[in-house]
């Protein structure tokens, strides 16, 4: 989902602290003609990567776009097997104001509460660019003991 569509920028990046709700999920789904439901990976796409491609490792770093502690119940509550973005930490950072003090909402309710997985640093813009909105999404998992976070090979299948 373009997450960010109406936040972004005229460079097609959504800005930094930026926090999607529930109805910018909503109205992204609609957007890309999807109904959000049980089973399904959500990946969101902000344009965040370009930061990175265009070397300004600080601004990259120093926050991001992403969704609040709302959005990540209603994804929870749409019975999602996980969400991923093209971001470094999902969340928005700054952090959503909606939960003062509380750093990376959308991890403590995803993974600590709904057990749903996240995916980070995901590329999303050659899906973007092909205007794929659904696919057949495979993750294979790395043979790990002993760890919370793998890097892994995410493939779509259009």
């Amino acid at each position: 989902l373009k997450g960010g569509a109406p936040h972004a920028g005229a460079d097609g990046i959504v800005p930094a602290g930026t926090v999607f709700s529930p109805t910018d999920l909503r109205a992204a789904a609609v957007r890309a003609g999807v109904c959000v439901s049980a089973g399904d990976v959500v990946l969101l796409h902000t344009g965040w990567q370009r930061v990175a491609q265009r070397g300004d490792a600080e601004q990259f770093l120093a926050g991001e776009p992403g969704i609040g502690g709302d959005a990540a119940q209603w994804l929870a509550d749409a019975g999602v097997a996980a969400v991923g973005a093209d971001t470094w930490g999902l969340d928005a950072v700054p952090t959503d104001p909606a939960y003062p003090g509380v750093v990376f909402v959308g991890h403590h309710v995803l993974l600590g509460r709904e057990g749903v997985f996240i995916l980070e640093n995901i590329n999303t813009a050659e899906l973007v660019a092909d205007g794929v909105t659904e696919c057949m999404f495979v993750l294979g998992t790395p043979k790990l003991e002993g760890t919370v976070q793998a890097i892994i090979n995410p493939v779509a299948i259009v």
